[in-house]
């Protein structure tokens, strides 16, 4: 890589770190002790954890749009500061109400997009693969992490203490972006072609693509919807003590992650690998099923968490070589809006599911959710020319 790609990468992603701290520091926690709130229900609970992936959904592809307009960096300070509000609103509340207001704040953010594709816009096409393979690995070091310090700061601090971290890891982000990364080669974009906009939306490739990334998000926040509870009621494990399983968890997945993705990025692999990530993901509904004791659960969810790091690498790093060069930024907001619905919808419905039928109803609705996903990547397939 050259100066400027390395410059790009050593900004951006440690951005993608801090910002996905604060997404992923609540998943194991706020179920948890969101119990402690005042209105609190398992469906609004749930809601407050997919909360910040609907107002993600609603704006992603817009700010992604006014990034291909206006530029990427004003759009990505301007979320970073609405996504420091939103923490800081969660911080200072009591009640859930309160709670799923500051995760609807935290969620007008959607940057996303503009991320994307200013990492796109930084690296030359050769290059985009490792570019956006670093990216990928940023965000599973920031779920390795994220699953340990979310139980740690929540032990010692409530809910509260996440908030703070997370309004804090914000404001880094915009004086990250503001001296280390670089300025795209032309500041100011034209307006996003219509014509590559409408080759997006009419590609099965692109589809696939996009639609992996709301499926596996979704299944993310449906497992940790239950999977919190399951560890305290059915293994008797304190919440405060979760990072003890998921520190090693996610330190082994990670390292078994890397070559798998290089294989497949080398290899001319990515479509095999992508279904295999998918179908890893049925461990984390095997999990809520099966896990009566802790090895059990480790087996089951490093199987889970193998497969979802690799979607988040992959996706991705091919959505930005399919997209035209002049609709990059609505590419990568519709892939974006997606992904941050699935978790809306993984969360609201995991809540529902959980409040009726406990663990196993989330376990088997998993399930379903991944027949869907793979009928419709096998009717995709017809319409997506090859990788």
């Amino acid at each position: 890589m050259n100066a400027i790609e390395r410059r790009a990468l050593g900004g951006l992603a440690p951005l993608y770190v801090f910002r996905m701290l604060g997404l992923f520091m609540v998943l194991p926690v706020l179920t948890v002790y969101g119990e402690d709130y005042r209105a609190s229900t398992p469906l609004l609970l749930g809601l407050a954890l997919g909360a910040y992936g609907l107002s993600q959904a609603v704006l992603q592809i817009p700010l992604g749009l006014l990034s291909d307009r206006w530029g990427r960096k004003p759009v990505i300070y301007t979320g970073l500061a609405l996504f420091a509000l939103g923490s800081v609103i969660a911080a200072q509340t009591d009640s859930v109400y309160g709670l799923i207001a500051g995760r609807v704040l935290q969620g007008c953010g959607a940057i996303s997009a503009a991320v994307m594709a200013l990492v796109a816009d930084l690296t030359r096409d050769e290059k985009r693969g490792i570019a956006m393979a670093v990216v990928g690995a940023s965000i599973g070091v920031a779920f390795m992490l994220a699953v340990v310090l979310g139980p740690a700061l929540a032990g010692a601090g409530g809910l509260a203490a996440v908030f703070w971290v997370t309004a804090v890891l914000a404001l880094l982000g915009i004086l990250l972006v503001w001296y280390v990364v670089p300025a795209p080669p032309v500041a100011r974009r034209p307006a996003v072609s219509s014509g590559g906009f409408r080759t997006v939306l009419g590609s099965g490739l692109i589809w696939r693509l996009v639609s992996g990334a709301f499926f596996s998000h979704l299944l993310l926040t449906a497992l940790f919807v239950a999977l919190p509870l399951v560890l305290v009621d059915r293994l008797g494990w304190p919440a405060g003590e979760h990072w003890k399983l998921y520190g090693p968890l996610m330190l082994g997945t990670f390292i078994l992650m890397l070559p798998l993705m290089r294989l497949a990025e080398r290899g001319k692999k990515a479509p095999l690998a992508l279904n295999l990530g998918a179908l890893a993901l049925a461990g984390g509904s095997a999990a809520l099923l099966l896990a009566t004791g802790p090895w059990v659960a480790v087996v089951l969810l490093g199987i889970f968490f193998t497969g979802f790091n690799l979607l988040e690498a992959l996706l991705p790093a091919q959505l930005t070589r399919k997209a035209p060069v002049d609709a990059r930024g609505a590419a990568s907001g519709l892939y974006a809006t997606l992904q941050f619905f699935g978790t809306f919808v993984g969360g609201s419905l995991g809540g529902y599911l959980f409040g009726v039928g406990g663990a196993s109803a989330v376990a088997w609705f998993g399930f379903a959710v991944l027949s869907v996903w793979g009928l419709l990547w096998w009717w995709l397939r017809e319409r997506a020319s090859a990788y």
